[in-house]
């Protein structure tokens, strides 16, 4: 069989393990309390422009859009969906495909789980992360660990997330192996997202998962309806690889499918910032909670993996001084001034992203950024990085990382991704709200009604 045959037969026929199962509903909170986050978040513009084009379009009102209540065609609403979900930046992170999966695969299966199709919800969005993951990963160099997709500035999230949203909703259609295997060879053709938004700036990145997800759910009713994709879609001479990696690796799109679950070395993510940034922030909070002042730092070296460095050091001038709260997420020397001089506790969080602040642009301006070689060596199956301050009295205090607090080795506890789900929602939506959510999709983990999620 041929790699996209292989997929759908593993999609129609495959009932997740229990801690599977149990895993699933956690991530659907997660991405429901980025987006009410997001819904509300003041200097947003992405969701604002996506929901107002969406408006524009019309349709049969099928699906919600989280926050607004409107009533939109399934596609449409996982668009916008979509675009909430990875709008802050605060979604859930795989390695070492280092992509974000469930930020286009949880909009386009609520979505058409709410229009109608019948078929079982965790199951469907077990199986659609599972193949965005092995996607991702077959784009990893396994000698380098250099992930090829960004070597050709590619968004994996959103150009596998296109195929792993068609193969969720292909699976809540009940469609049949060949049926799904079509699914995937027509999402081949709809994935896009290139990654220069996070160098230089727009907002654009934000939308990827919206296009991702909306691709998911078209290419999977054109599939319903008789369009036919490839067989060879993925490795043939004209195919996914071919165009987005040059080279990959077959073995990890299927090795041990639906035996061993790359879903589970999925991350949560603490901050709500790129995650490559996560290590610098781990170590400048280690070194605030033991006595720094922000005050005194006369220069600051962050040592990360080198190829991280074209993500959150590159352009050097940009990232010192980034323009908007948005592109700061981007900046290892902004964030690393954030968690040195954050308000509330010892920590980082959405407020801290709501506008630019002159004294932390001013202290990372005294950053400077370079590669690491234990960080690089960890990289991409964890985030480590190393911060040496040098304070205005000449003392100089260091602190290591070997991987990012959230990371392999180090997730985040249960209560902790609870209380992150928490936090975001109550943004948005009442205290009531809230709890009534999070109960609705814990029963969704055994079967109850999607319909009881709706409307936010």
């Amino acid at each position: 069989m041929s790699l996209a045959q292989e997929l759908g037969e593993f999609a129609a026929e495959v009932d997740p393990p229990g801690r599977v199962r149990a895993d699933v509903p956690t991530r659907i909170l997660d991405v429901l309390g980025n987006s009410l986050a997001a819904y509300v978040e003041k200097d947003a513009d992405a969701a604002p422009a996506a929901l107002r084009a969406m408006r524009r379009w019309g349709g049969v009102p099928e699906s919600t859009v989280l926050g607004s209540g409107d009533r939109l065609p399934a596609p449409s609403a996982a668009f916008v969906n979509g675009v909430l979900a990875h709008s802050l930046d605060f979604d859930d992170t795989h390695l070492p495909s280092v992509l974000h999966p469930s930020a286009s695969v949880v909009p386009a299966a609520l979505a058409a789980a709410e229009a109608g199709a019948p078929g079982d919800l965790i199951a469907a969005i077990a199986a659609g992360i599972e193949v965005t993951n092995r996607l991702g990963m077959a784009g990893c160099d396994p000698e380098t660990g250099a992930n090829l997709y960004f070597e050709r500035g590619q968004h994996a999230t959103s150009i596998c997330g296109t195929i792993g949203a068609a193969v969720a909703v292909a699976r809540l259609y009940e469609l049949d192996a060949g049926k799904i295997a079509d699914a995937v060879g027509i999402a081949v053709s709809m994935g896009a997202g290139v990654l220069e938004a996070n160098r230089t700036g727009g907002s654009v990145k934000r939308s990827h998962c919206g296009w991702a997800a909306h691709g998911g759910v078209v290419a999977a009713t054109l599939a319903a309806e008789g369009l036919t994709g490839p067989p060879t879609v993925l490795e043939g001479r004209f195919g996914f690889f071919t165009a987005h990696t040059g080279r990959f690796t077959p073995e990890a799109v299927t090795a041990g499918l639906g035996e061993r679950w790359e879903l589970l070395r999925t991350v949560f993510k603490p901050y709500p910032s790129n995650h490559f940034t996560h290590a610098g922030i781990d170590c400048a909070l280690a070194l605030r909670a033991a006595g720094l002042d922000p005050d005194d730092v006369e220069s600051a070296e962050l040592g990360v993996a080198g190829p991280v460095l074209r993500t959150i050091a590159e352009p050097a001038a940009e990232k010192a001084r980034p323009r908007s709260g948005y592109q700061a997420k981007f900046s290892g020397p902004y964030t690393l001034a954030v968690a040195l001089t954050g308000g509330g506790g010892l920590g980082v969080g959405l407020d801290d992203f709501a506008g630019l602040d002159p004294r932390r642009l001013e202290l990372a301006s005294r950053v400077r950024m370079y590669a690491d070689e234990a960080a690089t060596a960890a990289f991409p199956r964890a985030f480590a990085g190393v911060l040496r301050v040098r304070t205005r009295s000449g003392a100089v205090v260091e602190h290591r990382v070997d991987s990012s607090r959230g990371g392999p080795g180090h997730p985040l506890s249960a209560a902790e991704v609870t209380a992150k789900f928490t936090g975001n929602a109550q943004r948005a939506i009442s205290v009531d709200a809230v709890a009534a959510l999070s109960d609705a999709v814990r029963r969704l983990g055994f079967g109850g009604p999607v319909s009881d999620v709706f409307p936010i």
